[in-house]
């Protein structure tokens, strides 16, 4: 008997790599449909700034603009805010603005909110947010540059300029929280929810 139990592929609205990588690592068939969404517009007419409100909003946003057109499927919709105090970051949008970043998260602690939301013909089945707390070590600007430049464009491909499960482990001092909501999906509670469900054998 396999593992999972339903009649279909799980369908992630989401482009991330890594998300698709931990769901199929775990043994969920995938199918990906990312949804095209304007996530600051959401939030600015939402009036959301609480980070695990914002990254709520937009999981679900995600799953609803993805499960439009799949009857009977389940979608799963994933976002992820990086609050450092009173700032909010989004992933950088060039090689300088992941720089500026990472040199203003370093020496401090920033909290990563990830958030899900799994949702079938209209209804909300789960929605989970957790939040892991990151500390960066003191960087000199020497050590940026070459970081940077060592692993290029995946520096733009997450909101913190980083990827823990790889080179940007060397930036951290301290990691409090869930290996995997860190590296974007909230894994464990998911698989308990799914298997409660009947969606996975238990």
């Amino acid at each position: 008997m396999p593992l999972w139990l339903a009649p279909r592929p799980l369908v992630l609205a989401s482009k991330s790599e890594v998300r698709r990588k931990i769901l199929a690592a775990a043994g969920v068939p995938l199918e990906i449909k990312p949804a095209d969404i304007d996530e600051r517009g959401i939030e600015s007419r939402a009036g959301v700034n609480e980070p695990s409100a914002a990254a709520n909003l937009l999981a679900h946003a995600k799953a609803w603009a993805a499960s439009e057109h799949l009857p009977e499927r389940l979608v799963l919709g994933a976002d992820q805010t990086l609050a450092f105090g009173t700032r909010r970051f989004s992933k950088p949008k060039d090689r300088n603005a992941a720089f500026a970043q990472l040199k203003a998260l370093a020496g401090g602690t920033h909290e990563l909110h990830t958030a899900i939301a799994l949702i079938r013909d209209g209804a909300v089945l789960f929605e989970h947010v957790e939040v892991a707390r990151l500390t960066v070590r003191r960087i000199s600007d020497e050590f940026l540059d070459t970081y940077l430049t060592l692993i290029g464009d995946a520096a733009l491909a997450s909101v913190g300029a980083y990827q823990v499960e790889g080179m940007g482990a060397q930036l951290f001092e301290r990691i409090e929280g869930d290996y995997f909501t860190i590296l974007g999906l909230p894994l464990l509670p998911l698989l308990d929810f799914l298997r409660r469900g009947g969606f996975i054998l238990s």
